[in-house]
């Protein structure tokens, strides 16, 4: 353990590569996704909870004084950590059993009809109190963390109700508040329609816009809304009756949209000039250029096409040479993509999404902190930004996609202070 008086400035040395991502202040499009200002043989000095220096190894030796604790980085890589910019990472329970049932054959959408899917951790979640849900949450914190993620877009959704959507957003504000790892909330009530609302969903539509959205504004539990549009979901039109009334609430927008087909979620985020607009797998020429005339961010999420067995990816490549400012993302949910692994995502975006190694580490941690207006502060070591970075077991960045399936995390830092070691 480190005294309270050697946190005070530390130095990381004997880097191959520090993978600094520094560049233009605004999201990365285009040509500048794979230019991710790679430093051989560098290192970075620490002070109080943020970067004071990046440089060679001979500028940060010289920089060392007798107040610098020196930490051996052993000749492996060092990066800013993952930011994951689409989780929803507060529930009880698992869907263990629909995973073997889509093994057998078995739908995603068949299984929600047979009250399976969202509902069913909508049950669990419902049944569950507060300190279960803190519990769990904290468990998988320390996966997020063992991955090398350090910063995490969580999403509601599993309570559809007044009181347990609000339950959800407590959890992970004592989360947010209790673990390392840090979490930016999102209210997402329109996730789907409970079944007790099945034949009535105007007066759900009601109760999120009338009740959840002003409770959520009061006790300031969300910086965003989301809202899952889908033609057997929410309607282009509740959708945006919804996300019009959470931006009157001063709450930032986000949208799944074209998850499962061509729904006109991609328009509608342009429409509405939403900050991100989620999944796009069905997304086409028009929508993609909607997005970019918009500026709206595309999160890409592909964990949750490989976890569902489709074949349907995302259009990457497309997307970046559009001018887009794509992010990656985890998706990381009991159903769809069980998985906080970035790494994995990387590998998928590589194999299936055919994004260069550099495009999908600019993705996952400077564009996905720019999408959750955190661009100023983390997803790049930069001097002056707050020191969240990652030592990861590996000579070169690239075998973070190229050996999949692995925890490179080898030492995990926030603010300076070191979170994993192993």
């Amino acid at each position: 353990m480190f005294s309270e008086k050697e946190s005070k400035r530390r130095a990381i040395v004997n880097c191959s590569q520090v993978v600094t991502l520094a560049g233009p202040a605004h999201p990365r499009v285009g040509p500048e996704m794979r230019e991710l200002g790679i430093i051989d043989d560098g290192g970075l000095i620490v002070r109080e909870g943020r970067i004071e220096q990046v440089g060679t190894a001979t500028q940060i030796k010289a920089a060392i004084d007798a107040n610098t604790v020196v930490i051996d980085a052993g000749g492996c890589v060092v990066l800013p950590g993952f930011v994951d910019a689409h989780t929803h990472p507060v529930f009880a329970g698992t869907r263990a059993a629909e995973f073997e049932q889509r093994s057998l054959g078995a739908t995603y959408q068949e299984i929600a009809a047979r009250g399976g899917g969202i509902q069913s951790t909508v049950n669990q979640t419902r049944a569950a109190s507060l300190d279960d849900l803190v519990a769990t949450g904290r468990r998988y914190a320390k996966w997020f963390l063992r991955g090398g993620t350090t910063t995490v877009e969580a999403k509601s959704g599993y309570g559809l109700s007044l009181e347990d959507e609000i339950k959800i957003l407590r959890a992970i504000k004592q989360l947010d508040e209790e673990t390392p790892l840090r979490y930016v909330p999102t209210f997402l009530g329109a996730h789907t329609i409970p079944k007790e609302y099945a034949a009535r969903r105007d007066e759900y539509i009601s109760l999120i816009v009338d009740e959840m959205l002003p409770q959520v504004a009061r006790e300031k539990l969300a910086e965003f809304a989301d809202v899952f549009c889908e033609q057997n979901v929410f309607t282009t039109d509740e959708s945006w009756k919804i996300l019009s009334a959470a931006r009157c609430h001063g709450l930032g927008l986000r949208i799944h949209a074209d998850q499962l087909s061509l729904s006109g979620g991609a328009r509608l985020a342009a429409e509405l000039g939403t900050i991100t607009a989620d999944h796009l797998e069905h997304t086409d020429a028009d929508g993609i250029a909607a997005l970019k005339s918009a500026g709206v961010q595309p999160v890409l999420l592909p964990g949750s096409v490989y976890a569902l067995g489709s074949s349907r990816y995302p259009a990457a490549r497309e997307m970046i040479d559009a001018g887009l400012a794509v992010v990656l993302a985890t998706d990381f949910n009991p159903g769809s993509s069980p998985t906080p692994a970035m790494p994995m995502i990387l590998s998928l975006a590589a194999t299936h999404m055919k994004m260069t190694p550099a495009e999908s580490i600019t993705a996952a941690t400077i564009n996905a902190a720019y999408s959750l207006n955190r661009g100023a502060e983390l997803g790049s070591l930069e001097p002056g930004k707050i020191a969240d970075f990652v030592i990861h077991d590996c000579d070169d960045y690239r075998e973070l996609a190229y050996f999949f399936g692995i925890e490179h995390a080898y030492e995990v830092y926030l603010s300076g202070e070191p979170q994993i070691h192993k």
